[in-house]
């Protein structure tokens, strides 16, 4: 009798990879490919599934951000249409839908914010009044609350498409500067485009940028414990916690909201965690920008507390009040 399970012994059927069909999740998913085929011996296919986010033209803020790219695929896992997929985890609702297991969290990607500018721009060089693409109403806030804090007058565009069309708008000269995810640019082997890394202490991440996720079904116990193999301790860790504040703040993936957990170390030895988190209005004119330290969290519910007591004390200086803020 043949096992029929992801994993079963006599099975030889690939493994089905789900993912979206842009350039960048394609880049992302073969790299996971790569290394589930190292872990199980098994074949990995990739099924190529389009999602909402995909194929919506609107802005992100408009269509509900929140699970836009990542509701078909789910469904697909579910149905059993594929065995494992993954995800920016940026892009993942904060809340685990049941039949579905996070199986891994693998080692992050730079989490930073970057650049591509015209002529080889910084952020700082940017003439007067430069137009700076995103779709992101994090980024808008804070690029537009640094600029307002040092003096300097450009303006923010809001941008969909992908990382071709978003710096084709800088080549063509329609903008002066795109605003994109490092990990993002790494994975596609283009980091050399890049004209700036904007530093943490000028535009915090979005919750989980630069890691991925990797989720299958949860009667998938075999394939969850072989995907497991993949998971880094560290950043689960630390995206757990900010995903944590988000999910506390009640903000979802399109709302003005930054977070970034390091893990601090005395030497060799990581002993300490430092997540810091930020609300602003999209003008940039209202920032509420707080950051705790404390242990390394040895488990999932104490990530969990770190992320709550943060968003708490953000609730208390008026972060409410700007979540409502969205990108025209």
């Amino acid at each position: 009798m043949t096992d029929n399970s992801p994993l079963g012994g006599e099975t030889t059927n690939p493994l089905r990879l789900g993912t979206r069909r842009s350039k960048l999740a394609m880049a992302q998913s073969g790299m996971v490919a790569d290394a589930v085929r190292e872990v199980t011996g098994r074949a990995v296919e990739l099924v190529e599934i389009t999602t909402y986010g995909d194929v919506s033209r609107e802005q992100l803020s408009q269509i509900g951000g929140t699970g836009v790219f990542v509701a078909a695929l789910r469904e697909a896992l579910l149905s059993g249409e594929v065995d494992f997929a993954v995800h920016s985890l940026k892009d993942l609702p904060t809340t685990q839908p049941e039949g579905l297991v996070l199986a891994a969290v693998p080692e992050r990607e730079d989490p930073r914010d970057v650049l591509v500018a015209r002529d080889g721009l910084t952020f700082e060089q940017l003439p007067t009044g430069a137009r700076i693409g995103t779709g992101s109403a994090r980024r808008m806030a804070q690029l537009n609350s640094y600029a307002r804090s040092h003096g300097l007058d450009i303006e923010t565009v809001p941008i969909r498409g992908n990382v071709d069309t978003r710096i084709g708008f800088v080549r063509s000269g329609e903008l002066d500067a795109v605003v994109l995810a490092a990990a993002g640019l790494s994975r596609l082997g283009r980091t050399g485009e890049v004209t700036d890394f904007l530093p943490v202490d000028t535009v915090l991440p979005a919750p989980g940028q630069g890691a991925l996720a990797i989720e299958c079904a949860a009667t998938s116990a075999d394939l969850a414990a072989a995907l497991a193999e993949l998971d880094d301790p560290y950043t689960r860790v630390a995206v757990t916690a900010e995903r944590a504040l988000l999910a506390a703040l009640e903000a979802g993936c399109s709302a003005p909201v930054g977070a970034l957990a390091d893990l601090l170390a005395d030497g060799q030895t990581v002993n300490e965690l430092r997540l810091r988190g930020v609300v602003g209005s999209t003008d940039g004119t209202s920032l509420v920008q707080l950051s705790t330290t404390g242990p390394v969290p040895t488990s999932h519910d104490d990530a969990v507390a770190l992320g709550r007591e943060l968003a708490a004390e953000m609730l208390a200086k008026g972060a409410a009040g700007l979540m409502g803020e969205r990108a025209l």
